[in-house]
């Protein structure tokens, strides 16, 4: 049986939260609110960038809450696995082009330790 390290979100956790800094709280809210609203995107397109998003962060609140947004907007399963397959893709290629910062360190070593003369 596997045990998760996240607590279940709950409307205890939801409350706690938001007593503790009501304003920046409400602030954030209104904020969610807008970002996601329709305008030159549609909900649907904005919720599966979420999701590509959420997989790129591994935030897994993030995951299960904007899958399932994503799903409530009309997204199709497929659609929601393209969208993780490019946060995937993303991912592996900030690996890739970053590996030119090991290549530059380790020509710069061997330039360091290369004979004199």
């Amino acid at each position: 049986m596997s045990h998760s390290p996240y607590p279940e979100r709950t409307a205890e956790f939801t409350a706690q939260r938001d007593s503790l800094v009501p304003e920046t709280a409400a602030a954030f809210k209104a904020f969610s609110k807008q970002v996601f609203s329709a305008g030159s995107l549609d909900e649907k397109t904005k919720q599966l960038i979420a999701v590509a998003v959420a997989h790129t962060t591994q935030c897994p609140y993030c995951i299960d809450g904007h899958t399932k947004l994503a799903s409530r907007r009309g997204a199709t399963d497929e659609e929601i696995m393209e969208a993780i397959w490019v946060a995937a893709e993303m991912r592996a290629g900030g690996a890739y082009a970053h590996s030119v910062v090991a290549l530059n360190a380790l020509a710069s070593e061997h330039a360091r330790h290369a004979p004199v003369g």
